[in-house]
């Protein structure tokens, strides 16, 4: 598996190795000692989840602001726009996204840590994402952050408003989240 640090040196993308041939492919989607590895952190995954949205959803960006998930998203049909915001307040990235495009084809996985929010805009005609977390969901925890945030100024790839759940159109902006506390490590 190689790994590629993104614009938030926390978020990364997981390159797995596929073996290829006239009758197909494999590859290993998840290897628990080899990512602990590659992140130099101890990880364990208590759910999966499976979304189906067709062109044009944006979901997100969401986060719990107790129970914080970490969360592995890879694409297995379609194209997304995956990005990551650090709402950790006291870090030395608060604020700042990062945005990755994760397609079936390229078999890319994203890592986004406890303490980010999250969401993704579907490219294809349908995309489905499947995401392994760290903590369970909670739905008396859950928050969401505005797609459309001034003070973020996310760059989506899209033309016209998006669809989006009404939980998500009435998000509130990230001058008005609850984000968390971010201890600074003393070396």
């Amino acid at each position: 598996m190689k790994v590629v640090k993104c614009g938030i040196p926390e978020v990364v993308i997981l390159e797995p190795r596929v073996f290829g041939d006239d009758r197909g492919f494999f590859l290993e989607s998840f290897n628990q000692q080899q990512f602990n590895e590659a992140l130099g952190q101890e990880f364990v995954f208590v759910q999966d989840n499976h979304s189906c949205s067709a062109r044009g959803v944006l979901r997100g960006l969401h986060y719990q602001i107790q129970n914080p998930q970490g969360k592995l998203v890879r694409v297995t049909a379609g194209e997304i726009y995956d990005v990551a915001v650090d709402i950790r307040r006291g870090s030395p990235t608060f604020g700042k996204w990062v945005g990755e495009v994760i397609t079936a084809k390229d078999k890319k996985q994203i890592w986004v840590p406890a303490g980010f929010a999250h969401g993704f805009l579907v490219l294809s005609d349908t995309a489905e994402v499947l995401y392994k977390t760290t903590d369970y969901y909670n739905p008396d925890h859950e928050r969401s952050i505005a797609w459309n945030d001034p003070t973020l100024k996310i760059e989506w790839p899209i033309q016209q408003q998006p669809i989006l759940s009404g939980k998500d159109a009435n998000a509130p902006f990230f001058t008005e989240a609850e984000v968390y506390d971010y201890a600074k490590k003393v070396a």
